[in-house]
This record gives C-alpha cells, structure tokens and sequence, in this order.
C-alpha cells in the first residue's frame, strides 16, 4: 500500500523528535489505519476459521451456540416469542442477494447522478466482486447445513462461508464508509460506522437464530466481508491520492 506509507511517513516528519502525540493523530489517519488492520485482521481471522472447522475443532461450540438458542425441549422452537422468531424473519431479509443488490443499485445509480464515478464503480465491484467470491468458496467448501435444529427458512445452497453476513458486511462497510467519508461532524461519521456495523451483526445473528448456519459460517462471513469491503475502500483512496497527486504536480 503506497499510499498508506507515504500518509505515515508525512506525519513522521511532522512529528517533533520523532515522537507521536495524539492530538496530531488525525481522524483521516485513524480510519485509514482502522481499515488497513480490519482487512488484514479479517483475512487471518478468516483463514484460522478455515483451519478450524476443516479440523472439526469448531463442531463443540457450533452445536452449543445452536441449541442454546432453541427450547430444550423442543429443538424445532427457537427462544422467545413467536412474533420475535418473525421479526427476525424479517431482519434476515436485509442480507439477501435481491435485497443488497437493489440498494447497491439504488446507491450506485445516485453516486452516478453526483459524479462519483469513482466511487460508484467501487460499489459495484465490491458487492459484485464479493457475492462471487462467497458462491466460488461456498462450492468449494461444500459444507452441509445444520442438521440439530429446525430451519425457519428455506435455503438452497452450502453453509459456509454465510452469503447473508458475508454479503451484508461487504454492503453495508462499504456504504458506510462512503457515507461516513462525506460527513462532517465525528459524532455523524461513528453513527454511520455503527449503524453499518450493527446491520451486520443482526443479518449475521439472525442465519443462527433461524438454525440456517452454523455459527463459525457467519463469523467467517463478518471476517471476509469486512475484509473484502475494506479492501476496495482502501483501493479507492490509493486511486484519488493517486490522482491527486498527480494532479498537483501538473500544475505545481
């Protein structure tokens, strides 16, 4: 990453005596530096899981994860209500492929309309680029759904890694990265993140409360994706650096 090196070592020079302080550490510095070590935290994290659940040293806390969520009396009947096992029928449906899709395009077509062609182009890469990465691993790994309890909706293809969380991590980062970078204030940018984060975490929590995924295929769908999504925005701002600086020294 030449841009986040040349970032870095502008802000070594400005430091006095080669020490770092704090209040020199920009917000744009710490989200760049937060996004390079979610992209690479992501991957390994990932790649362990793979190592894990090929072994079979993840099935103990799959099968717990799962049953601690259903009666113990009945494994077809999760905890809670019935109008909670609904409303989280409904919530799963915010990570579908038709769902996700439609608000790529819808934001997309928007980004178009501003003349963000850049950033448009990244947001069909990212989602497009990301829904066949997880088909690719998915028949690759051609994992079994789980057999302990009753699904609550019906699936049609392997479990891991989860398409839902994979799909809806690299969705939702993406655009909230994109939105939280034209914010203003701090307060609105951390709002963005979180909401982006926290729709993540529903989607991912819901394929497990539904009995649809084993718990270690949605955490290595939440590793993936962000991954996936944190790469191409850290793709998209070596490009504008890129060009700005080209820019500059055009006309410098």
């Amino acid at each position: 990453m030449a841009f986040l090196g040349w970032r870095l070592r502008g802000l070594a020079r400005a430091m006095p005596r080669g020490k770092l302080h704090w209040e020199q550490f920009s917000w744009a510095q710490f989200v760049l530096l937060a996004a390079v070590f979610a992209c690479a935290g992501g991957l390994f994290a990932f790649v362990r899981l793979i190592d894990e659940v090929g072994e079979g040293d993840t099935h103990g806390f799959d099968q717990a994860v799962l049953m601690a969520l259903r009666n113990p009396a009945d494994p077809a009947d999760p905890l809670g209500p019935f109008w909670l096992e609904i409303m989280f029928r409904d919530f799963t449906s915010l990570g579908s492929h038709a769902v996700l899709a439609l608000i790529c395009a819808l934001a997309s077509g928007y980004l178009l309309l501003q003349r963000k062609l850049l950033s448009a182009a990244m947001l069909v890469v990212s989602f497009g680029g990301g829904a066949a990465l997880n088909s690719l691993l998915k028949l690759g790994f051609n994992r079994p759904r789980p057999d302990l309890v009753a699904h609550l909706v019906e699936t049609f293809t392997a479990s891991f890694p989860s398409g839902h969380a994979m799909l809806s991590a690299v969705c939702y980062l993406t655009l909230g990265t994109l939105l939280a970078g034209v914010a203003r204030r701090r307060r609105d940018k951390v709002y963005i993140l979180g909401t982006a984060v926290a729709l993540m975490v529903l989607v991912g929590f819901s394929r497990v409360y539904l009995g649809v995924h084993w718990p270690t295929d949605v955490l290595a769908g939440w590793c993936l994706g962000a991954a996936w999504a944190m790469g191409c925005w850290l793709s998209l701002r070596g490009i504008l650096l890129w060009r700005n600086r080209r820019a500059a020294a055009r006309h410098g």
